[in-house]
């Protein structure tokens, strides 16, 4: 049961944000489309469901994962050089096998470059903090609760993988909507998980959310080494999609997904051996 509660929640979560999404656009006229404003009501409402979650679970900050303030901000930090790290050398391989090619299209500034890496570094930073708090906080740690540790990490992940891929592509016009229009493109949204072709993007999602729970399961007060990480992996990406252009005639294409350009195949298999040179260094020390 424990293992479909955040299902259940986050079921009710979209169905809500459907509904307010409806109201808000019969209030201001066609403003967006429904599935963005439904989108962003979704995310909106699962940062709000935070703090009453916490509280009915009986859980402080510290049960979440975080440490005093100093060793907090100094996780972060080391957060940021083990996403450096961990996916420069990814960055560097994609563009030596001409996976990614340099856009020469675009005028770079000082002021230009610097608007860029601030932004974007704020923005991963809004991002990771909430989706640690939410997958390597609440999630997993209730999860700890009730089953095994594996276990427990393992299906944080396949959550946290597959929240990224709720999406509908149904655009409704806005004279044809009704109460119910929300719900339809819901049931898309969850049918897109059947979707063979985010396969390869959701395992490589799956992986990195495996990758931040046993950083998370390994210290038990190292949310903020996971928002730091996790933080400086989309802030590359980012950068990344700025400066960068994926080459559709590359013969090393499969490489990536079409998801972001840089999750993929190489990410999979590249954390996979990060994982397994861990589980082999934990393995030697338990001798010692």
């Amino acid at each position: 049961m424990i293992i479909l509660l955040p299902l259940v929640l986050l079921v009710i979560l979209v169905a809500c944000a459907s509904l307010l999404s409806y109201g808000l656009l019969q209030l201001f006229g066609d403003i967006l489309a429904l599935d963005k404003i439904i989108s962003k009501a979704t995310q909106l409402l699962l940062v709000l469901s935070i703090f009453p979650l916490k509280k009915y679970l009986q859980l402080d900050w510290q049960a979440l994962g975080f440490a005093p303030k100093p060793i907090f901000f100094k996780q972060i930090l080391h957060g940021l050089l083990l996403a450096l790290f961990t996916l420069l050398p990814v960055l560097a391989v994609l563009y030596a096998l001409n996976v990614h090619v340099f856009d020469d299209s675009r005028h770079w500034t000082a002021a230009k470059i610097f608007e860029k890496v601030s932004l974007g570094l704020l923005l991963a930073m809004l991002i990771a903090v909430f989706e640690e708090i939410l997958f390597r906080g609440l999630l997993l740690t209730t999860l700890r609760q009730k089953l095994p540790i594996i276990a427990a990490i393992l299906i944080s992940s396949i959550y946290y993988a597959s929240l990224h891929f709720l999406k509908s592509k149904t655009a409704l016009p806005y004279t044809e909507l009704n109460l119910f229009s929300g719900f339809k493109l819901m049931a898309e949204a969850f049918a897109n998980l059947l979707n063979p072709a985010i396969f390869s993007a959701w395992l490589a999602l799956l992986v990195v959310g495996i990758f931040l729970a046993v950083l998370r399961a390994w210290l038990p007060q190292s949310l903020g080494l996971c928002i730091g990480c996790h933080c400086g992996w989309v802030w590359q990406i980012k950068l990344s999609k700025d400066l960068f252009n994926v080459n559709p005639q590359s013969e090393y294409l499969y490489l990536v997904s079409n998801y972001d350009g840089v999750i993929g195949p190489m990410v999979s298999v590249w954390l996979t051996l990060a994982l397994a040179g861990f589980g082999l260094y934990r393995f030697s020390q338990s001798k010692v």
